[in-house]
């Protein structure tokens, strides 16, 4: 190999080498600490990597999009002002589901508080006395056979938005988001056999909903 005869030759060399340096993403806690510091830049950062998948999580737990949308958006608000009260000890993706969880379960039951005044308004008369029984009708339109896949996909869709929240979120998270039992653990702050004893129930449930589905079609 020739001898490099000049500091031009040596500098070249150099900057060749330089210019296949891989920059490493900065983490989510550096991104964090970046927010603390006041660095908006590096919030948004954590937004555009959360933003899709906490989006998608709720969903899956409320089934109504633009529920989730605004669900989201309080979730990175809250990441944004608590951010000093966050613990590193703990993965950033674990901090931010255990948040979109408790707003995802926290809609449900004023949900299910909002259908439990209507309802009783319903079946009661003016005067305080019961009235007849109140039979609420199936507004789920009917699918033509060619698209027979959507409509399992739908049921599906209606079955796990009828497990109650203990079931609803360990399983959404397992099937839908991918993540291990002891993520899930953390998340709902829970052990991982309770984990995996209320996905089991969820799945041993949908598999009833899903042989009803068979035999209707």
């Amino acid at each position: 190999m020739r001898a490099l005869s000049s500091v031009k030759q040596f500098d070249f060399a150099a900057g060749r080498a330089a210019a296949v340096v891989v920059v490493q993403p900065a983490t989510d806690h550096a991104l964090l600490e970046g927010t603390l510091a006041g660095n908006e830049d590096a919030f948004a950062e954590l937004v555009a990597r959360y933003r899709n998948q906490i989006t998608s999580y709720i969903y899956r737990m409320v089934n109504d999009y633009d529920t989730a949308v605004d669900l989201a958006q309080e979730t990175f608000l809250r990441v944004y002002r608590a951010a000093g009260r966050y613990q590193t000890t703990h993965a950033f993706s674990t901090y931010i589901y255990r948040i979109a969880t408790n707003l995802a379960i926290s809609e449900l039951r004023k949900r299910k508080r909002r259908r439990l005044v209507s309802l009783t308004g319903l079946l009661t008369s003016p005067d305080g006395e019961e009235s007849m029984d109140f039979q609420p009708a199936d507004d789920q339109p009917l699918q033509d056979i060619a698209l027979i896949d959507a409509e399992k996909r739908a049921v599906i869709k209606r079955a796990i938005s009828t497990l109650p929240e203990r079931y609803r979120a360990p399983l959404v998270l397992r099937d839908v988001e991918g993540k291990s039992y002891d993520e899930i653990a953390a998340i709902l702050q829970t052990s991982e056999g309770t984990v995996k004893s209320r996905i089991n129930r969820a799945r041993n449930f949908l598999r009833d909903k899903m042989r009803t589905y068979v035999q209707v079609v």
